[in-house]
């Protein structure tokens, strides 16, 4: 889960972009004291958002051209949800073990490095999201994606998942989620990344689809994200793997992806248990 002296850093690094960010608008709304009402307040609403939504890692495109957000946790958003502290877990020191199939007894946090080879490419893999508004199933793509589907697989095995909130919500774009650590959302430390495997086009991104966030070129770890109705355009394919697609319960994603103002959450949507399923 990193240090804590790490974490204060990260949150300072972005307290101190914010405080310029502000500062500049300030001195732009200097010379546009003229254009002052509901016009021009909305304008800088919009700046802030924008600004801010450019710090950070573990982070999609946000409209296509190519650049990357997150959400702050130093921004104030009307009708933000308070979204709650996934559990504690294990840090390990050691090399990674595959997990038992039918999951493990706690709950791991951080890791020693990535995980070993665990899955079976002869078998079929699926995950079952079950979250505070209901679940959602996706079918996962070792073929396309073999190691984008081990370490979710793993990950999701040691409980990895439990208890994390979806903390980034585009309607239109995407839902965000895997961030095991906690505020600042969107810049945790799982120990580890992964290489990129990289789909041939933005056609690729269909509704629904199942793909990994990261904060640049091989920089995957825990945290994915489901592409809702018509996001997959917004995609760059040089950016994001893509390892899956929801099968089952496409309506809860939708209803997910109603709760935000700009990338804020407006209700807390939790993954209570993610489970592997394979046959």
């Amino acid at each position: 889960m990193g240090t804590s002296a790490q974490k204060h850093a990260r949150q300072k690094d972005r307290r101190s972009r914010l405080e310029q960010a502000q500062a500049e608008m300030e001195r732009k709304a200097g010379r546009r004291r003229l254009l002052t009402g509901l016009g021009a307040g909305l304008a800088v609403v919009a700046l802030i958002l924008g600004v801010v939504a450019m710090v950070g890692g573990g982070s999609t495109d946000s409209s296509g051209d190519g650049s990357t957000t997150t959400l702050a946790t130093t921004t104030t958003v009307k009708d933000a949800a308070a979204l709650p502290t996934p559990p504690e877990g294990l840090t390990l020191s050691e090399a990674t073990p595959c997990p038992p199939a039918a999951g493990s007894a706690k709950r791991v946090q951080k890791f020693a490095g990535p995980p070993p080879t665990c899955i079976d490419p002869a078998k079929k893999y699926s995950a079952t999201f079950e979250t505070t508004e209901g679940s959602f199933t996706a079918d996962l793509d070792p073929a396309r994606a073999p190691v984008s589907v081990n370490n979710f697989v793993v990950l999701s095995r040691y409980h990895f998942y439990d208890g994390v909130p979806f903390h980034r919500i585009v309607p239109g774009f995407v839902i965000q989620a895997g961030d095991g650590d906690g505020e600042p959302w969107g810049n945790n430390d799982l120990g580890y990344s992964i290489p990129d495997e990289l789909p041939a086009s933005s056609d690729e991104y269909k509704d629904f689809s199942l793909a990994m966030a990261n904060a640049g070129p091989n920089t995957n770890g825990s945290q994915f994200f489901v592409v809702l109705p018509g996001g997959g355009p917004k995609l760059n394919p040089a950016n994001y793997s893509l390892f899956g697609q929801v099968t089952q319960g496409q309506d809860v994603v939708e209803k997910i992806g109603t709760y935000a103002n700009g990338e804020a959450p407006t209700k807390a949507v939790v993954i209570k248990t993610l489970t592997i399923n394979e046959s």
